[in-house]
């Protein structure tokens, strides 16, 4: 039994590790001591398994386990930043501004209040990040006001809980920001990678709601005359709009030569900056120019897209990374608030005190990961869930089948930070070995996971919504109606569709990889056969010194000025036969000495191969004087060249 034990000591660890959450203890705590636990256990059994590496001097590794990977980790700072950003917006009253505009823009289509909470979900989704921020500020705004005018309740809870998660998924994502960490990879390239899905979970919302209001209308009716306080204006709106594209692609054009990247998103921006100046002109000076309601459309809508381009805009420009998006978010986000007045002290306690709290408890998560790591790692666990995972038939695809299959159901139990500290670092390295793309695979886990938050019965922005949605029959303070209380049923039915929509959504991007990947740089394809080598040209050669001395056509074949190898020029004695006499010497030579004694260019003497040790120059065809060599050969016939004894150096003359 003992044996069996310390063979198995890794899925061991793991089944304890479940049933410690599932009997509801804290999840940073059940990891921590979990780990320990079976740190012990695997000491005294590592003489009984050759797959435990477990000793006691290993613990040593756990401060530079906390200090290094988790302390100084700069991405991980990214998360309070952008949970201030979200809770300064929430607070801040941007929210009801958003949901009343958009609300009034689509009032009159069937289902326009709830393509406004889809789109005031996105942009909230975009600028907080915070899911529990965005239901409960919809929840409390949109709610009644859906409920009023006889939206079904399934479908208005549904819609606020979906729209609500999209902050999962849509950067600047904590989930986002989490996954990259856990995964290795970059977080400016997982919020790239995730962009594109997470536009296309929304128009799928959008999809949803509008195939309901044309096969049930009365599930979601448009608003009433009296209802649209802003009145009329879409013309305007659409002019304004097209004056926009219209700017944005000029200003592109100009700048498609002058910047190096960023040229679309620097006329985007200088077309929005164009229309928000003509709306404040208007407002102030109560100019024709534009319709009330597009005026106060634009004024409402521009701010927090300017803070989305200052945080997305610079990270995907290049800029800043992401924990400077996030500082820069802040900032936004505290100018904003004091903008609209709404800064104060009491605002500022209460976004540090919620920041405080979250920040630490995904710091001690991740504390209780990491010593759980160290005694699963040291069972060599991570091996048998790579071989578990790997061994799945179907390959790729299986696996990522499985894999989101596993993600799914634990979700029903844990949240996404569980599941990022607990499951993602046991799938990485699986994927990895397969060969699939792990931005790609952080996406699909990021889409799975967010239906962790709508899942019955612990979806946590269920608990969000039931906690600021109505328990007992109140009176409508507008109608003046008595209104029935929204019950727990009905909130978990209507998430259902929209957790199948999730679904939906996580086997697209399984099918269409394309819409994750076109992260990457695009590198152009260049066919083999058209590759051709050129060898650089040179004027007169490489440039290397002649071997005559200094004559004439060395110095033109002599750019780099180095000195003649000082042998005999062509035509004089000792020199090789069959050629014709070296012009006369360009530069100046010293009265009674020949011409090959000339100097070069650098003033350096030639080098004479044909000098004799002891400085002494051997008379014209005579071998050089080597006393400790053998006999010297006999000398050269007349006309040919003398000798050279390659045994000894040449000396400089």
């Amino acid at each position: 039994m003992i044996e069996f034990i310390a063979h198995n000591l890794a899925p061991i660890m793991f089944g304890s590790l479940v049933i410690f959450l599932l009997l509801g203890y804290p999840v940073a705590f059940s990891l921590a001591a979990n780990g320990l636990l079976f740190f012990i256990i695997g000491v005294e059994l590592a003489p009984l398994s050759p797959d435990i590496n477990l000793f006691w001097p290993l613990l040593g590794a756990l401060p530079d386990r906390f200090f290094g990977g988790v302390m100084a980790n700069e991405t991980l700072l990214a998360i309070p930043f952008f949970t201030f950003m979200g809770l300064i917006l929430e607070r801040s009253g941007m929210a009801e501004d958003l949901l009343d505009t958009i609300g009034q823009l689509f009032g009159p289509l069937r289902g326009g209040l709830a393509y406004a909470v889809i789109f005031v979900g996105a942009l909230l989704a975009a600028t907080t990040g915070v899911v529990a921020a965005s239901v409960i500020a919809m929840g409390l705004i949109s709610l009644p006001i859906m409920l009023r005018y006889g939206y079904d309740r399934q479908l208005a809870s549904g819609v606020i809980v979906a729209s609500g998660t999209l902050a999962q998924i849509i950067p600047p994502s904590l989930v986002l920001i989490v996954l990259a960490d856990q995964l290795g990879r970059s977080v400016g390239d997982m919020y790239s990678g995730a962009l594109v899905p997470a536009l296309v979970l929304t128009g799928l919302y959008v999809g949803y709601v509008f195939i309901l209001t044309m096969l049930r209308p009365n599930v979601a009716p448009a608003l009433p005359p009296e209802a649209r306080t802003l009145g009329r204006g879409v013309t305007s709106l659409a002019i304004a709009a097209a004056a926009a594209v219209v700017i944005a692609y000029a200003t592109t054009q100009y700048l498609e030569s002058r910047v190096a990247n960023g040229a679309g998103i620097w006329g985007a921006t200088v077309a929005v900056l164009v229309v928000y100046v003509v709306a404040i002109l208007n407002k102030a000076l109560k100019l024709p120019l534009m319709s009330y309601l597009t005026q106060q459309v634009i004024i409402v809508l521009i701010p927090p897209l300017a803070l989305i381009f200052l945080v997305l805009g610079t990270i995907f420009l290049g800029v800043a990374t992401p924990t400077e998006g996030g500082a820069m978010g802040a900032v936004g986000a505290l100018v904003l608030a004091f903008g609209k007045r709404k800064l104060n002290l009491s605002l500022m306690t209460q976004a540090m005190e919620s920041t405080t709290k979250l920040s630490a408890f995904v710091l001690f998560i991740l504390i209780g990961a990491r010593v759980f790591s160290l005694t699963f790692y040291g069972v060599n666990g991570h091996i048998w869930v790579e071989e578990l995972l790997t061994s799945v038939p179907g390959g790729e695809t299986g696996f990522l089948i499985v894999v989101n299959i596993l993600v799914f159901f634990l979700a029903f139990f844990l949240d996404f930070f569980e599941l990022a500290f607990i499951i993602v670092p046991l799938l990485a390295p699986a994927a990895d070995k397969l060969g699939i793309d792990l931005i790609w695979f952080g996406v699909l886990l990021g889409l799975n996971m967010q239906t962790s938050f709508m899942h019955p019965p612990f979806g946590f922005a269920l608990f969000y919504l039931r906690s600021v949605a109505a328990r007992v029959p109140y009176l409508d303070r507008i109608t003046g109606k008595r209104m029935e209380p929204i019950t727990t049923g009905q909130i978990y039915w209507g998430a259902v569709p929209f957790v199948c929509i999730q679904v939906l959504m996580v086997a697209l991007t399984i099918m269409f990889p394309q819409m994750v990947m076109r992260y990457k740089t695009e590198v152009p394809q260049m066919d083999p056969s058209e590759i051709r080598l050129q060898m650089p040209s040179f004027d007169g050669g490489l440039g290397l010194p002649p071997l005559g001395g200094a004559s004439g056509t060395g110095q033109q074949n002599n750019p780099l000025g180095l000195p003649p190898l000082g042998l005999p020029p062509i035509g004089e004695p000792g020199a090789p036969a069959g050629g014709q006499p070296a012009p006369a010497p360009s530069n100046t030579t010293t009265p009674g000495q020949p011409p090959s004694a000339a100097q070069p260019a650098f003033g350096l003497p030639p080098l004479d191969f044909n000098a004799a040790p002891g400085g002494q120059a051997p008379a014209t065809g005579a071998a050089p004087a080597n006393p400790a060599a053998e006999p010297a050969s006999p000398p050269a016939p007349a006309g040919q060249p003398a000798p050279v004894d390659l045994s000894q150096p040449p000396t400089i003359q």
